[in-house]
Order: C-alpha cells, then structure tokens, then sequence
C-alpha cells in the first residue's frame, strides 16, 4: 500500500454506522485536503486475504455513490489497541468512527467506543447518523474543573481554522470552591486563546440542575450544535467503563450528536516517566 501523508481513517466493519462515518470523512477530507483509510481489524491472520478482498469491493461501492475512493487495510489485533497504534504509526489526521450509541445495550455499545477512544492521543470523531451539513459550523465545547480541558486549545484553532466555526463555551456550574476556582482558570485559559487567535466565540453558564454531562447533550440539542468537542478523563481505568464515565454517555448521546474526543497528554513526574508508566 502507498504511503498516505496523514490520512483520515475509518475503522470499517462493514456495517451502516461504518458508512456513516465515511460519508463524515469524505466531507472532512474536502476540507483538510486528506486521503481516507477504511481500516479492518481481524483476530486471525488466516482472515487477512479475504478481508482484503471484501474491502475492495467496499471501495469500490463506496467510489460510486460518494465519489471519493478510500484506501483500505486490513490488521490482526484487538480493536481497543489497533486502531490506536495503526493511527500514531501512520501519523493519522483523525479517527472517524461510527457507533451504535444509546440503541439496545447502551452501556455495552458505549464503553466499546470509549475503550477504542482512549487508545490514541490522535482525536476520534464518533459519529451515529449520516452528515446532516457539509460542515461543522458550531461547535460546543464544555469546560469543568480538570486541568487537561486547557490541552483542547490547539483543536480549537484547528477546527476553527478549517471550518470557520463558532464555538460556545458550555461553563460548568459547581458547588464546590476548589472546583468553582479551577473552571474560572481554565475558562480563562481558553478564552484568552480564542481572543488571541481570533476565533468567534461565546460563553454560556450550565444551570446546574441536571449532571453536567446532561446538560452538555441537551444544550447541544436545543441549540442545534453541529459538534460537541470533549477531552478525555486522564488515566481511565476499567470501573469507568463499567460504570459510566462522563465520556461515555456523551458519545453515546440520545440525539446521535457527532462528538470529537481529544486525549490528554499523559502527566509527567521527576525522572522523565509518564504517570501511566510510559
């Protein structure tokens, strides 16, 4: 396969939410100027050869009714990593996956797409439904107490930049005076970012009546955001997915909303390590 500057990639599964997220990445890669991957996890390596072949004709198909060739490959491995590693090896613009959201098992089908997401410090774009724009011209970006949701500045610019959209700072409402002084700092970061960079922006306070992961998918739906862009939790461990970080319902959300995923840098102590042993 040729090597690809960037590329845009698809975990493919042949299935509809799959289709979805491709007809995402060819609106996306008019705008970035990028090539698309359609990437196909097996557990056996006797799969590889045939899998090949079925994604060739997926190409082919989606050719003729998008109008946009993808390229395609196929990886022994495990979903929660391979994608991850296959992304950083080929140095991918972004991940766009599709998922089955709140339909059935929602806690299942959402801790999937979660687990999959923190894989990689290259950011997904999980997606439900089809495209309803050619582009994402408003953008919600929440902001609580945790420190990594000032890493989401250079993602601002970058959405900003390519799309020309508007975000609306969703400031999360606390109780707490610890919480209350570390919001104030990052809504400060971030703001004095936009300014700087140009970006048109506004601030909106959350009521505080519902959890605040609530609140950020019902503001979004109310006001007909285009995307939610959301940062990780740093560090997140195995009881998160079973019982439900933030994330999770957020990508997960009721209202198929698209949701963008950034993964914090990991923390680094004395000596050069990261917290997570890396």
């Amino acid at each position: 396969m040729e090597k690809l500057e960037r590329p845009i990639i698809v975990p493919w599964d042949f299935t509809g939410v799959a289709e979805n997220a491709f007809q995402h990445a060819v609106n996306i890669s008019k705008t970035v100027n990028r090539e698309i991957l359609l990437l196909h996890i097996v557990s056996d390596e006797k799969e590889v050869d045939e899998k090949k072949k079925e994604l060739a004709v997926s190409s082919e198909k989606l050719k003729k009714e998008y109008g946009k060739k993808p390229h395609f490959a196929v990886e022994q491995g495990s979903i929660f990593k391979t994608i991850g590693d296959y992304s950083r090896e080929h140095k991918a613009e972004m991940i766009i996956m599709g998922t089955h959201g709140m339909h059935g098992a929602q806690k299942l089908f959402g801790s999937k797409a979660l687990r999959v997401v923190v894989s990689s410090r290259i950011p997904f774009l999980i997606v439900q439904d089809k495209p309803v724009k050619d582009k994402f011209e408003s953008i919600l970006l929440p902001v609580d107490f945790r420190k990594e949701n000032k890493e989401q500045a250079n993602w601002i610019y970058y959405l900003s930049r390519n799309f020309n959209a508007r975000f609306t700072i969703l400031k999360s409402k606390a109780r707490d005076r610890g919480f209350r002084k570390n919001i104030l700092s990052n809504i400060k970061y971030i703001e004095s970012f936009l300014k700087s960079h140009d970006v048109d922006y506004e601030i909106v306070l959350a009521k505080g009546k519902r959890s605040f992961k609530k609140e950020i998918v019902e503001y979004a739906k109310e006001n007909k955001i285009d995307l939610i862009l959301i940062m990780a939790t740093r560090n997140i461990n195995l009881a998160d997915y079973l019982f439900g970080a933030p994330e999770q319902y957020i990508i997960a959300n009721p209202y198929n909303l698209p949701v963008m995923a950034i993964n914090p840098r990991p923390l680094v102590i004395q000596g050069g390590f990261s917290a997570t042993g890396g």
